[in-house]
């Protein structure tokens, strides 16, 4: 008795097995996160400190032209969302993007679903599929420059269209204000749908054909399989891909630019043009900072919807 006592007095404490298992979890779900603490504080520090001092340069005016630049609050935001030309952008930059993205989305789906046709040889499929996807590797300056050349008055595209008689004279594609937000929205159209293409045809390809040999069994046309069957699987992709395209679109600036700069007089003017020609043009980077805010959190607005929406999804 007096050993077995001994023995216990002198042996250590031992932890309960439950707190000893919740330790243990606790290490295992710690660890990687320990590892990459390093990375994930370089990342936040470099994502948040340039949000954050844009959003101070929007609280003052003159900012990096004078030393000591003068608190005005929110003066600036008032002075910015009541300017006729940031209007003007705002406006274009509303038309360019809900334009783009529903063409995206229509003609994305249209070639998808002609690519995922049955109808087609092989060997054909597999050569469209090369030739629409040429747009999409194409940079921002070689389309911009393709197609000044072809919108030019003496280019391809007038010449198509007298040759064939809709037209009888040369059009200014990209200096009519009237013509210019048009042809820039059809050439970012363009240069953006074999990626919708390429991400639908994969939806596409993930449907069970089990559902539509079951609704051609019952009578069911194509129309309506299309909108009771095609539709329904792919509206998760569809759904996710359209906020993505707004969040791109209503931030596009390198096509706008090198293409029409925003012009002629202000016809396509963006957000992203003009917050870059208050910076630089006019060197009005408090202004410049405003904008920049907006646009920010305009994007964050539709990137928290596009999170919830793939939360809710899992």
């Amino acid at each position: 008795m007096q050993l077995a006592k001994a023995t216990q007095a002198s042996s250590p404490d031992v932890a309960p097995p439950r707190q000893a298992s919740r330790g243990r979890r606790f290490r295992t779900f710690a660890e990687p996160y320990a590892y990459l603490s390093p990375t994930i504080v370089v990342m936040a520090v470099m994502m948040a400190m340039p949000v954050v001092l844009v959003f101070g340069y929007s609280l003052f005016n003159n900012v990096v032209t004078t030393k000591h630049p003068k608190f005005v609050g929110l003066d600036n935001y008032v002075r910015l969302l009541t300017d006729p030309i940031f209007q003007t952008a705002a406006a274009n930059t509303m038309v360019f993007t809900i334009t783009s993205v529903v063409l995206h989305l229509l003609i994305g789906l249209g070639f998808a679903m002609m690519l995922n046709s049955v109808l087609l040889p092989r060997g054909v499929i597999a050569a469209y599929r090369m030739i629409y996807i040429l747009p999409w590797v194409m940079t921002a300056a070689i389309v911009s420059i393709l197609w000044q050349l072809m919108l030019n008055p003496n280019g391809v595209i007038n010449f198509i269209l007298q040759t064939v008689g809709l037209i009888d004279h040369k059009i200014e594609w990209l200096s009519s204000t009237n013509l210019a937000l048009g042809s820039l929205t059809f050439i970012n159209v363009w240069a953006g749908y074999p990626f919708f293409m390429i991400s639908i045809l994969a939806g596409l390809q993930g449907i069970p054909s089990d559902l539509y040999e079951a609704a051609r069994v019952d009578g069911a046309g194509p129309l309506r399989r299309l909108w009771n069957i095609t539709l329904p699987q792919l509206k998760p992709i569809l759904l996710s891909m359209a906020m993505l395209d707004f969040i791109w679109n209503i931030q596009q600036f390198s096509l706008v630019w090198l293409t029409t700069g925003g012009g002629p007089i202000n016809a396509t003017e963006t957000i992203g043009t003009y917050t870059y020609k208050l910076a630089f043009s006019k060197y009005e980077f408090s202004m410049s900072a405003t904008s920049g805010v907006i646009l920010f959190v305009a994007s964050m607005v539709i990137a928290l919807f596009y999170v919830r929406h793939q939360k809710g999804g899992e």
